[in-house]
């Protein structure tokens, strides 16, 4: 079992509100990730599993999440099953379109290739996912810091909102 966890530091950049941000921990936890890999990373054919534990919390209005990648073979997909909590599921195509479809325990959820995808937590409570992909599939961070996501979820009139980013 591997295991990586994410603190807000290291999300520098990401979030929307600078401000809000540097007023906060930045050694506080935004999400842990642990998964197997019975076969080497590259291998064609073999598949990853592994479980996403997002903590609640907001940075201004933007609720917390994971950094977001491409695949770096563009072509494989991946699936995701949320097990507690509640949060969305956000894709972007290489065009920029971006949609989300909500995360609710029993949710099922495909990502096709060629497309970005991050997960953010909008409940009160921890949000529980669990991922395969492809060992092949390998993670682009660099396409999403240097581009962004077409959206963010947002805290609006006390609702979650998928809001375009400008």
């Amino acid at each position: 079992m591997r295991e990586s966890v994410k603190t807000l530091g290291q999300m520098q950049g990401l979030f929307q509100s600078r401000n809000d941000f540097e007023r906060m921990d930045p050694n506080a936890i935004m999400y842990r990730v642990q998964w197997i890999s019975p076969v080497p990373e590259g291998t064609e054919g073999g598949l990853f599993w592994g479980t996403t534990v997002i903590e609640p919390g907001r940075v201004g209005d933007e609720y917390f999440m994971t950094h977001g990648h491409f695949h770096a073979n563009r072509e494989r997909a991946e699936y995701y099953v949320c097990s507690e909590g509640k949060g969305m599921l956000i894709m972007m195509d290489t065009a920029g379109r971006t949609w989300g479809e909500w995360m609710t325990p029993g949710s099922i959820h495909y990502v096709p290739g060629n497309v970005a995808h991050r997960v953010a937590n909008s409940g009160e409570t921890e949000l529980k996912i669990t991922a395969c992909w492809p060992s092949d599939a390998g993670h682009d961070y660099a396409a999403i810091r240097q581009q962004g996501f077409g959206a963010r979820l947002l805290a609006r009139n006390g609702e979650a909102v998928l809001v375009p980013t400008p």
